[in-house]
């Protein structure tokens, strides 16, 4: 299901400043803008209705938390195409950061992070094994990370 947004130019700035910085306050946008904080208010609540903005969050280090090896494991699954129960299953495991239903001959591309590579295995016996559908997995583990951005591009103009 293809959802139509209607943004224009406006809405692509507020985006790009709350992007750059989720903290920003409505004033602050309004003054870059040269608009009235109310009707940057109005616009912001407008992109909340419309799910265009999703939520607020704090991008925190996880090397502080202890949790310093990241995966990438491929899953083949039993379930057909379009059964989201394997899915569902994966996205339920605090450790699994993305579950990707992918094209291919793997069925899943789940992101997961860990402290380290015992803690990877034990989660792949303890949570991944009970999982009926998962026929067999594929991990990568990542030696270092060059880059890694949620950011979005942001067209500098309202695409047509």
């Amino acid at each position: 299901m293809n959802i139509e947004y209607h943004l224009d130019r406006v809405d692509y700035d507020i985006l790009r400043l709350m992007q750059e910085n989720a903290r920003i306050n409505n004033a602050d946008i309004a003054r870059e803008l040269g608009m009235a904080p109310s009707a940057i208010l109005e616009r912001v609540k407008k992109l909340e209705q419309k799910a265009v903005i999703l939520q607020y969050n704090a991008k925190i280090n996880p090397a502080a938390l202890g949790q310093k090896l990241l995966s990438f494991i491929f899953i083949r699954a039993a379930d057909g195409i379009g059964c989201a129960t394997t899915g569902q299953a994966l996205a339920a495991i605090p450790e699994v950061q993305e579950v990707h239903d992918i094209a291919g001959d793997d069925g899943y591309l789940v992101k997961v992070r860990t402290a380290d590579s015992a803690a990877l295995v034990e989660l792949m016996r303890s949570s991944f094994a009970k999982i009926p559908n998962i026929i067999s997995t594929r991990t990568t583990i990542v030696l270092e990370t060059v880059k890694e951005e949620q950011k979005l591009v942001i067209p500098s103009e309202q695409q047509e």
